[in-house]
């Protein structure tokens, strides 16, 4: 089984978005039983907070389905535990090169880099634009599965 881990600062917002969106997707492309898809945060701030709310309700606009959840934080063992840990910005990619050494193995990437973009999936905390937030969250999604099913 292939294992995803979306990373941002407090996992409230983008990366449990992703994780939502990721699974649905997986879901819908009949593969949840090769690919299973979590989240955590690279800092501490929001550790045992439910998903933000206005991530839940970009998430129901579009049909996501997501449950009641508590944002946890990346350790070092999950860097072995980890097939890809997807950040969604450069300063969680700086977090994850401190926790895993630089990443030897190579399984830290930003989110846009798998649509061929290299930049930062803003932070709907400090922008409040989640819509804006939903539709990198979606490209980046669809795109990394497309590379995983092009590796099978």
């Amino acid at each position: 089984m292939k294992k995803i881990l979306f990373v941002c600062h407090g996992n409230i917002c983008r990366s449990p978005m992703a994780e939502f969106v990721m699974r649905e997707l997986v879901r819908r492309a009949g593969l949840a039983e090769e690919i299973a898809v979590e989240s955590k945060a690279c800092r501490t701030d929001e550790i045992g907070s439910d998903t933000h709310p206005g991530t839940q309700r970009v998430l129901r606009a579009n049909g996501i389905p997501f449950s009641r959840r508590e944002a946890g934080q990346i350790t070092g063992a999950d860097y072995g535990a980890y097939d890809v840990i997807v950040a969604m910005d450069s300063e969680n990619m700086r977090d994850l090169m401190r926790l895993t050494g630089n990443d030897p193995q190579k399984t830290c990437h930003l989110l846009m880099s798998f649509a061929g973009e290299r930049r930062d999936v803003a932070d709907p905390w400090y922008t409040g634009d989640f819509d804006a937030t939903y539709r990198d969250v979606l490209r980046g999604c669809r795109a990394l599965l497309d590379k995983i099913r092009s590796m099978r």
